[in-house]
């Protein structure tokens, strides 16, 4: 497998959650675990427990409404991002103390970093960006949630 060096690249509508139900942060990141671990065939704890690790660092909570929850994991041979949009905002613990209903979630092995790091910046780039955030809340399929996402990445 290749490693991906645009979003276009990295995300595919199979990766694309809209109007997700949360209770709060932990059960969200077990369920986008449950889900990306379906996805890429890893088991959801790995993913599940790489997620926490991550926020125990300090939240991904971004502000604006946007979190960017990352891991690495040994066992991924490319970066795989997700985006996904809760039907109703839960606290993240953000750093402008809003609670969060977009998030981009991106996934990838070690020795993919510079990748990585990459692509972090450009899901976290356009989330920020208001009139796609506001698209993306409205956003009716996965199709057009990917549509918006990758329109100026490639």
């Amino acid at each position: 497998m290749t490693t991906p060096t645009t979003l276009a690249d990295a995300i595919g509508e199979d990766r694309i959650f809209l109007r997700l139900r949360a209770q709060d942060k932990p059960r969200l990141l077990q369920e986008l675990a449950r889900r990306a671990g379906a996805v890429l065939g890893i088991p959801a704890p790995e993913i599940a427990a790489a997620l926490a690790a991550r926020e125990a660092l300090g939240s991904t909570g971004v502000g604006g409404g946007i979190a960017v929850p990352h891991a690495q994991l040994p066992a991924l041979a490319a970066t795989a991002a997700f985006f996904v949009h809760l039907d109703r905002p839960v606290d993240f613990a953000s750093i402008d103390g809003k609670p969060v209903d977009l998030l981009f979630m991106l996934l990838g092995p070690p020795q993919a970093r510079a990748e990585h790091l990459s692509l972090l910046a450009a899901g976290t780039r356009r989330l920020r960006e208001r009139p796609v955030a506001d698209a993306l809340r409205a956003a009716a399929t996965p199709a057009e949630a990917r549509a918006l996402l990758v329109a100026t990445h490639g």
